[in-house]
């Protein structure tokens, strides 16, 4: 299948899409996109260019991926938070020549200090104002490309997941086989469709099976839960934070609607998951990805929950722990996650080297350290980068930010290792307190001891009222750590809970 076929067979009366006011039916999505698809072209678009996309949630954005994808372009979706010498970076990097979005971005400056040239804007009322041209069939395969995703960046320069129309038809399929999405749900996309879990779970999944998607432009919790009750909402996704204001909220009602609870993009937690599960009565959904798989890897299957797990592979993808010299570990031993399926990218652009190390006999390399207990369920235990190793014991965070979690008042915790020239890397914890808490340093450090081995007991604390985060609610240990190596630099004894 390709990807511009996932909804072609829907009754043309059938609602597809409700952005604020806007409601537009399957129907006239199809001669939306075709129109602006041959617009694309008469602008020059030609098969295998790559094509920028600039945008908050709309209707825009749907018409803009699908329609590039259609005349035959590669359509790059880019973090709309992300300031013009970043835009430039993916610009050059892509190489790419047209770029869509609501307002022209001021990028002169920004390109002409890298010395790309020849990028073209073009905004969205402008392709709305663009003349009907007839549109040019384009000879494509399942195996061509068609959308590149950049990854995060958190570590280091973003690198360009190039994926297939194959990729991402597969993945929703095999995802929505899983979560039987169907005609009647209306799905909420409060989480930025630049973001391949927002696209591929709440737009092109519920685009494949006919549902109803209701656009949020940009996320607020309070707005969210109107749209919710407004239009009877059945699928609602989010992210950690999401949840937990849910477990706070007073207004159940608001979401008696929903029927299926969905949350990615950043560990969910296993007391976060208790606490929703006894509120609501439902159990949250949680799954897992990354761009490189399109992204969806595991999920828990609704009536196969494991509380605290990213679930079990969804169906044609394949799974396995292994050590660091490549051997299959066996259940419940830890060691790194790797994945194999179609939904796996084709690589990284312009980085083939690092495309050989990530994705090894078709297995992709998650970087992330986890288990799979005797049922098939996966547990994650941290980021193979975020390891610290400290007196030559490896330390993981996760599982100490779990421990402090149980303390009472503490909202989030986030633990770092840094440089330390006795033991190699010495432990920090950054905890966020409970609105109203006051959190004591030093009754939350004997909390841990007892929970966890001592040598993972942090030596510095801090407290924040938030953490430096992504979009999708990861947060940034980068900041964190470089933020943590400058305190300790100028005071040695700074974060000591004495």
């Amino acid at each position: 299948m390709l990807f511009n076929d996932i909804f072609a067979q829907h009754p043309a009366e059938r609602e597809a899409i409700i952005d604020q006011d806007r409601v537009v039916t399957y129907g006239e999505l199809r001669q939306m996109v075709d129109r602006w698809a041959a617009a694309f072209q008469q602008s020059g678009v030609k098969p295998g260019d790559r094509v920028g996309l600039f945008s908050k949630n709309c209707l825009e954005f749907i018409l803009t991926y699908f329609a590039v994808i259609r005349a035959g372009g590669v359509v790059v979706p880019i973090n709309f938070q992300l300031v013009p010498h970043e835009v430039a970076y993916i610009v050059r990097d892509a190489d790419i020549h047209l770029l869509v979005a609501r307002e022209p971005l001021p990028m002169d400056e920004a390109l002409e200090a890298i010395g790309y040239s020849g990028l073209r804007q073009v905004t969205f009322d402008e392709m709305h104002a663009m003349p009907e041209t007839p549109l040019v069939p384009v000879n494509m395969e399942p195996g061509t490309n068609c959308s590149i995703i950049y990854t995060s960046g958190t570590t280091g320069r973003p690198k360009g997941a190039m994926l297939s129309h194959k990729n991402l038809c597969s993945n929703a399929m095999d995802f929505s086989r899983i979560v039987p999405y169907n005609e009647k749900d209306t799905v909420l996309c409060l989480l930025p469709m630049y973001h391949c879990y927002a696209w591929t779970v709440c737009v092109v999944s519920t685009l494949l099976r006919g549902g109803r998607i209701v656009i949020q432009s940009v996320y607020n919790f309070k707005t969210a839960m109107r749209l919710v009750k407004k239009h009877k909402v059945t699928v609602f996704t989010g992210v950690p934070a999401v949840f937990r204001l849910l477990c706070e909220s007073r207004d159940l009602d608001s979401v008696e609607s929903v029927r299926f609870f969905i949350s990615g993009g950043a560990p969910l937690g296993l007391d976060l998951g208790r606490t929703f599960a006894l509120k609501y009565g439902r159990p949250v959904l949680e799954g897992y990805g990354l761009s490189e798989a399109s992204p969806v890897v595991s999920f828990n299957y609704p009536g196969k929950i494991r509380i605290g797990s990213i679930g079990v592979a969804i169906p044609e993808v394949d799974v396995k722990i292994v050590d660091p010299d490549g051997k299959v570990l066996e259940r419940c031993e830890r060691g790194e996650l790797l994945a194999k399926g179609p939904n796996v990218m084709m690589g990284y652009l312009n980085h083939p080297d690092d495309t050989k190390k990530t994705i090894v006999d078709g297995w992709l390399h998650t970087g992330d350290v986890g288990y799979i207990d005797e049922d098939g369920f996966i547990f994650l235990v941290d980021r193979l980068k975020d390891l610290i190793i400290s007196s030559g014991e490896n330390v993981y965070p996760r599982e100490i930010e779990e421990a402090a979690c149980q303390y009472e008042g503490v909202a989030e915790a986030a633990v770092i290792g840094v440089p330390d020239k006795l033991r190699g890397e010495a432990i920090c914890i950054y905890v966020v307190p409970r609105e109203g808490a006051q959190i004591n340093l030093k009754a939350l450090r004997q909390s841990l001891i007892g929970k966890i081995a001592p040598y993972k007991v942090p030596r510095e604390y801090f407290i924040v009222d938030e953490m430096p985060k992504t979009n999708l609610g990861k947060i940034r240990k980068n900041i964190l750590r470089e933020r943590t190596i400058a305190i300790l630099s100028e005071d040695k004894l700074a974060g000591r809970p004495l």
